[in-house]
């Protein structure tokens, strides 16, 4: 053997956690532990509560997607899957109303991950379930690391095929263009996870906080793609007022002057960039894919950072404060 070189070796996963309800599933909810799976899972998970009560049952971790605001079930396991195991996760998710199913276990058998694969590839598109070997590692007698190995999750070009039949020729345009756009922000170190496209005007991409993101747009009839900051009615109050206080600097910033709430009777609020696309014209889709990309970037990580200073517990008819320091 080679004495320059470690030995690298797996560990059973008990010699961290010996208890999964005491000790695992509590280390997984920090939030830095929650961000390393959803990392590897590409997406990005928010702790909405830990051992959840499901009739005499209780969940492990109930999470938000903050990408698309939807429940997301994670069954922790610290042993070889059972059919125990899966048939909770799925009795959690239906009564939760969860969207996806996350089995973190230390080995799978062969018959649970067909079983997950075959899941994601007979169910709707709306419903993801993703399989994770838990991995400990170590280099001689180093301190040991965590790997996430995802050993099942939804094939998105398996859902695209089963979404493609029947579209219109507008649908298909938008499902075509989204996936390059998806292609695009894959490779951005700024954009922590993406979305599968679907055949619709929008795509969301998380700002990091559930209830608003940026929402995208590729409109086929107005002809017009744009980024947008899309805050829902339930903050809506609260977020945009604190917004419109830094317009300015937010805008000097962009480089660009943005439409703020151009539909005032709406309950949910924009704030947005559009430019005009023809998406029917292929040959300038390179054109459109580097300004749309290149506006995402930017609006992610100047309203990534101030909204992590906005108050969202504010009264409403407080009068708001300076945030000028933020930007």
């Amino acid at each position: 053997m080679d004495r320059d070189l470690g030995e690298l070796k797996l560990l059973n996963v008990r010699f961290k956690w010996t208890n999964e309800a005491t000790e695992f599933t509590p280390w997984l909810a920090e939030e830095d532990n929650l961000s390393r799976l959803g990392l590897a899972l590409g997406l990005e998970l928010e702790l909405e509560n830990t051992e959840v009560s499901v009739g005499p049952y209780s969940a492990d971790i109930l999470a938000k997607d903050i990408g698309n605001g939807k429940y997301v079930i994670i069954e922790n396991q610290l042993e070889k899957t059972d059919h125990d195991h899966l048939g909770k996760a799925i009795t959690y998710a239906s009564f939760l109303d969860a969207t996806a199913i996350v089995w973190i276990a230390s080995d799978f058998t062969d018959e649970h991950k067909k079983a997950l694969d075959w899941l994601n590839d007979h169910t709707s598109e709306e419903l993801s379930f993703y399989g994770v070997k838990l991995e400990l590692w170590q280099i001689d007698e180093s301190r040991p690391a965590i790997r996430f190995n995802v050993v099942s999750r939804p094939i998105d070009i398996v859902r695209q095929i089963k979404v493609s039949d029947n579209l219109t020729e507008a649908k298909k345009l938008q499902l075509e263009f989204w996936t390059k756009f998806r292609d695009r922000l894959m490779k951005c170190k700024e954009i922590p996870s993406v979305q599968t496209p679907r055949p619709q005007y929008w795509y969301d991409v998380s700002l990091g906080k559930s209830g608003i993101n940026l929402s995208n747009v590729a409109n086929t009839y107005d002809n017009k793609i744009g980024v947008r900051v899309y805050i829902s009615n339930r903050i809506a109050d609260i977020v945009l007022p604190q917004l419109m206080e830094i317009r300015q600097k937010i805008e000097e910033e962009i480089g660009e002057t943005l439409l703020w709430d151009p539909h005032p009777e709406n309950r949910d609020k924009v704030i947005g960039l559009y430019r005009d696309a023809n998406l029917a014209q292929k040959e300038n889709w390179d054109e459109y894919l580097d300004w749309l990309t290149e506006t995402t970037i930017k609006f992610r990580v100047i309203f990534s950072r101030v909204i992590r200073q906005l108050d969202f517990n504010r009264v409403v008819e407080e009068e708001p404060e300076h945030l000028e320091n933020y930007l």
